[in-house]
């Protein structure tokens, strides 16, 4: 996740809401705001945001597991593309909604009080705040839809697994 530049300077920066402030991460940009300007860098070079993105040819990129990498970057969200094989750890997304679209495989999606199969073409939305891990017994490739800010094990540091950072491919 990219985190606003505090200025060099002792000024106090202006207070952006939230919104506004995952907007312009979600953009993909670095923001330094001061108590006179906003300064955007350029987009990262990774993403062409005019190309049409082939989702195999982007998956026979890597072959870890539980590592989602960035394909595109839309209105303050990511679009994410990850292998998962086994057990991810329970957690929860405070501030952000979670969509799971199964590319292959099946995978189990289970809450406190029951678990879902999504299967090969189906989706799933996970509100802010739900308790949820994902299984998958066999590899599943998934995409994600998620807001830039997501990290991938919620409100939770796990060694290992938290990824701060995403590679963009």
């Amino acid at each position: 996740r990219k985190k606003a530049i505090r200025p060099e300077n002792k000024m106090k920066p202006i207070m952006m809401t939230k919104a506004l402030g995952n907007l312009f991460t979600g953009l993909g940009y670095f923001s330094q705001c001061t108590s006179y300007s906003l300064h955007f860098p350029k987009f990262p070079k990774q993403i062409d945001r005019m190309e049409k993105v082939n989702i195999q040819d982007k998956f026979s990129l890597f072959k870890d597991h539980w590592n989602p990498r960035v394909v595109a970057e839309l209105n303050g969200q990511m679009v994410k593309l990850a292998r998962l094989k086994g057990p991810f750890v329970w957690h929860s997304h405070q501030d952000e909604d979670e969509l799971f679209f199964v590319i292959q495989g099946t995978l189990q999606l289970e809450f406190r009080d029951r678990t879902i199969a999504l299967e090969q073409g189906e989706m799933m939305v996970i509100p802010r705040g739900t308790e949820h891990r994902p299984v998958a017994e066999e590899e599943v490739l998934v995409m994600l839809f998620e807001p830039a800010s997501t990290l991938n094990t919620g409100d939770l540091e796990v060694e290992g697994l938290t990824r701060d950072e995403l590679d963009h491919i």
